[in-house]
């Protein structure tokens, strides 16, 4: 086993791998921004290491420091956890370079994967089901353009190869607006993500976001744990995630999942990955493999029985994987919302600092958060504060668990978005299940 971990990351997933650490007997390394100091994560650790000021790109994002951290804590493996990093195939490379074991994919498969052209067309290879499009890049030549537009139908969408997190996005209805789109889309995505390179899709209307959670140990072997449904979305980000996802029959999620993992042997995928798909009409359709461990990764944990983070560290240690597909088993329903510091209606975000906090309880409920009484939520970073997950024998009693939950939970001094989580546990759509990616935004009026 890993003998001592940075942990390159913060917040609630920060403490999620040091708890996961401690049960493995593995030492822990946190770092931290100087606004960070009193995370609780960083309190607790083995060691902590400051990596500079508040501003990502000098400390979290900065992967000189983050080297130079585990180079000073004389560790042995760095652990990205999500966002940050964590999919940045030069951090992976880097890593891997100067001695360390990077707790993920190899660099070339996340370099593959984050190239959303060349990882459509391996799953193509692997017989992974993709959404219709251009199949590669989009040319110079406009009458190529319109003439793949019309063989695709409208409406399409145009995206950034280097794209994601919803960003470098274009939805054209009309062929009178495509060359126009293609431009505007190219120059974004030169300007985002430092590479212009676009592809036109068949704009899917009314589907549901569904993924497919994997495990694969880079030596061939690979499992899949389920099927998660995230469509309860805000501007293309997450707000409820539900494992298993409603409607999905369990030969859709034997077929499903094991294309997924057959894809992961092909590509000699190594770790913890997410195939996320489109799904309408009965059909799935791939849009794009997240090489780390998810946001709602505990949903899936609490419907199998499987350590998710546990998991990467053992196989990035060598051991390989724990488990067998026929040794997962999919037991009830969980839910989870997203806690964030903002305002119900507004979504501005609201940092400052929490004057009372009480966690909410009971039979079924986990909750992964960071914060604590007098913790004051900084401005400089991502929103959430964490997780409420309830599980239950079946979607209903999750549902009336997560109420509870939420009905219990208090969290003074900052503004939350439990309000909002209240009103769609309550939503009648989404109780009776399989509401569409847009349905949130069409009820919020946005």
């Amino acid at each position: 086993m890993l003998d001592k971990v940075v942990i390159a990351n913060r917040g609630e997933i920060a403490l999620r791998i040091l708890r996961a650490c401690r049960e493995l007997d593995i030492r822990t390394v946190a770092v931290y921004s100087t606004v960070d100091r009193d995370l609780k994560h960083v309190r607790l650790a083995d060691e902590s290491v400051c990596i500079g000021p508040p501003p990502s790109a000098e400390s979290y994002l900065n992967i000189p420091a983050l080297i130079s951290a585990a180079e000073v804590a004389d560790a042995v493996a760095i652990h990205p956890g999500y966002g940050f990093l964590s999919e940045n195939a030069d951090f992976a490379e880097q890593v891997e370079l100067s001695g360390f074991v990077f707790i993920g994919p190899r660099p070339e498969t996340i370099r593959m994967m984050g190239d959303k052209v060349q990882a459509i067309r391996a799953m193509q290879e692997a017989g992974v089901p993709t959404v219709p499009g251009s199949g590669g890049p989009l040319g110079e030549d406009p009458e190529t353009n319109l003439r793949l537009a019309r063989e695709i139908g409208y409406p399409v969408i145009i995206k950034a190869a280097a794209g994601g997190g919803g960003r470098g996005m274009r939805v054209v209805h009309a062929e009178a607006n495509l060359l126009n789109a293609i431009s505007l889309t190219q120059a974004e995505a030169a300007a985002a993500f430092g590479n212009g390179t676009v592809y036109m899709e068949k704009y899917l209307e009314r589907p549901r976001h569904v993924e497919f959670q994997v495990l694969a140990d880079g030596e061939g072997n690979a499992i899949h744990l389920g099927e998660r449904d995230c469509s309860m979305q805000r501007r293309h980000q997450k707000v409820v995630e539900e494992a298993p996802a409603p409607g999905i029959t369990p030969e859709q999620r034997a077929e499903m999942g094991e294309r997924c993992a057959e894809a992961c042997r092909r590509i000699g995928y190594r770790g913890a990955g997410t195939f996320e798909f489109l799904y309408q009409d009965g059909e799935f359709y791939f849009i794009e493999m997240n090489t780390r461990v998810q946001v709602e990764h505990p949903v899936t944990e609490m419907i199998t029985g499987v350590d998710i983070v546990k998991e990467q560290l053992r196989i990035a240690a060598g051991q390989g994987l724990s488990y067998r597909q026929e040794d997962i088993r999919i037991i009830g329903h969980a839910v989870e919302c997203r806690i964030n510091a903002e305002d119900a209606r507004t979504f501005m975000p609201s940092p400052g600092t929490i004057t009372q906090y009480h966690a909410p309880g009971g039979p079924g409920i986990r909750v992964d958060s960071h914060i604590y009484n007098g913790y004051t939520v900084p401005p400089t970073y991502d929103s959430m504060i964490g997780k409420i997950i309830a599980h239950g024998e079946s979607r209903e009693v999750a549902l009336a668990r997560m109420r509870g939950a939420l009905a219990e939970v208090v969290i003074d001094g900052i503004r939350t978005n439990i309000d909002l989580h209240k009103d769609i546990c309550a939503d009648a759509a989404f109780i009776e299940g399989g509401t569409d990616i847009h349905y949130l935004e069409k009820k919020l009026g946005l």
